[in-house]
């Protein structure tokens, strides 16, 4: 057996955004908690509440794209809507946000629709806040109906309880989830026009998650003032390279939203579209999606590695961004994982199934129209000569030097147990780059799916 032949890790694609720190900042502007109010049976905390303190907030969102889109969603759309104008529901004003975990409210037709009008009365009886300016998450088993009676409790508590610190926005974030085993979190601060401004953001979601929006729930907080516009134009590029390129089980969702609010307390001028101030907001925005992504994918159901496909030398990045989301999403490349079985022909194989993204996605990050609808779930060109792929280091394929590489395997497989593995390819093509979060798929992961409902 030769000495290993090691090949440099892929560089980090987020390297020049600004650094994260995994802890619940609660920026100015803004009062949070949550609560238990019965509906998880569990007793676990399942109420939360988001309040911006002066007023409504400029908001954006990113929802799912799923046919059975919960009753949140299309609420929340449809407040957006009305608070702006902008017939998509992406952007608007807010100044609450609610969100209860354990029932889902999808799948319920006409009275999972009515019961979520009546979560926004009660928001707005309990809050004081015109019900247009109330966004909606929701979390839990599909087709179950909301107890509204638990919920109108738990607001009437916790709308007074709401706190303007830290362990208020934890709170909230310990309510989100479900499944989760802990708590996502993530802040970040820049300077925007000579002011630092804080970004921080709270996550749930570890299962039924796969790229187009992922499957999750998130709200992203900023101090920072910005157009409602601006702040959407911010978000769908960084969801589109972050949450987009998440994927635990091939499964996506019917709740899946992001929310960004910002109260504009910390003073800067507001920020305009395609200015450096923009950038650096949207380079934030962009670290918190991408670390809270990060957690999920380490957190998922039965999960014991996060897994990171990291992709250079594409045509561009939409391509790099499709393949590092095909070998994610694999379930072999994930067993594979999970078995610390350094079979570089999974990845080979998901790299070359690779598809781009839909023509909203493409445009989103950053597309043009025209080339995103041309180019949208069409199949990646690969030249299986020019591949290169490594894993945990480890140079196994070289297609210009014949393919297969001798490599000591069980130095490879030893160092795949770690807590996270990457996967790097380079394509050999140009200078588009990319990268995808997974995790591997375990037998704990059936075992819990399996009985979810029960």
């Amino acid at each position: 057996m030769t000495a290993p032949s090691l090949h440099p890790t892929i560089p980090d694609a987020g390297t020049d955004l600004p650094l994260v720190t995994r802890r619940a900042t609660l920026p100015a502007g803004f009062r949070a908690g949550g609560l238990a109010t019965g509906i998880k049976a569990s007793g676990r905390p399942d109420l939360a509440l988001v309040l911006a303190t002066a007023g409504p907030a400029a908001a954006a969102a990113v929802f799912t794209p799923n046919a059975f889109a919960a009753a949140p969603v299309r609420l929340s759309r449809a407040n957006l809507a009305a608070t702006s104008g902008d017939p998509r529901g992406g952007f608007g004003w807010a100044t609450a946000v609610v969100s209860t975990s354990g029932c889902a409210n999808a799948a319920t037709g006409a009275a999972g629709d009515a019961d979520q009008a009546e979560v926004g009365r009660l928001a707005s009886a309990a809050t004081g806040v015109d019900e247009p300016h109330v966004l909606h998450l929701s979390t839990g088993i599909i087709g179950t109906r909301l107890p509204l009676d638990r919920v109108q409790r738990g607001l009437d508590a916790l709308a007074p309880a709401l706190r303007g610190d830290d362990a208020g926005l934890e709170a909230a974030a310990i309510s989100l989830r479900t499944t989760d085993s802990v708590t996502k979190v993530a802040t970040t601060t820049v300077v925007v026009d000579g002011v630092t401004v804080t970004v921080s953001g709270i996550a749930k979601g570890v299962g039924m998650i796969h790229p187009n929006m992922a499957t999750m729930l998130s709200l992203v907080l900023t101090d920072a003032a910005v157009e409602p516009h601006v702040l959407w134009s911010l978000l769908r590029p960084a969801a589109a390279r972050t949450w987009d390129q998440l994927s635990v089980d091939g499964d996506t969702s019917t709740n899946d939203t992001v929310f960004v609010l910002a109260s504009a307390a910390a003073g800067n001028s507001s920020v305009q579209g395609g200015t450096a101030a923009a950038a650096a907001l949207g380079a934030a925005i962009e670290a918190i999606g991408r670390d809270l992504a990060r957690q999920q994918a380490s957190d998922g159901e039965g999960a014991t590695i996060l897994l990171t496909a990291a992709v250079t030398g594409a045509d561009d990045d939409a391509s790099a961004r499709a393949v590092a989301r095909s070998v994610v999403s694999s379930s072999l490349v994930k067993a594979a994982a999970h078995g610390k079985d350094p079979n570089w022909g999974r990845i080979a194989g998901a790299a070359g199934n690779a598809v781009l993204a839909s023509a909203a996605v493409l445009e989103a990050a950053g597309l043009a129209t025209e080339d995103a609808a041309r180019r949208g779930g069409q199949p990646v060109v690969l030249d299986p000569d020019r591949l290169r792929i490594t894993i945990a280091g480890h140079l196994v394929f070289d297609g210009a030097q014949g393919g297969p590489v001798a490599f000591d395997r069980a130095a490879a497989r030893a160092e795949m147990d770690a807590p996270e593995l990457v996967i790097g390819l380079d394509l050999g093509q140009g200078t588009g780059r990319g990268e995808a979060f997974g995790c591997d798929l375990t037998e704990a992961y059936v075992i819990e799916n399996s009985e979810y409902t029960t």
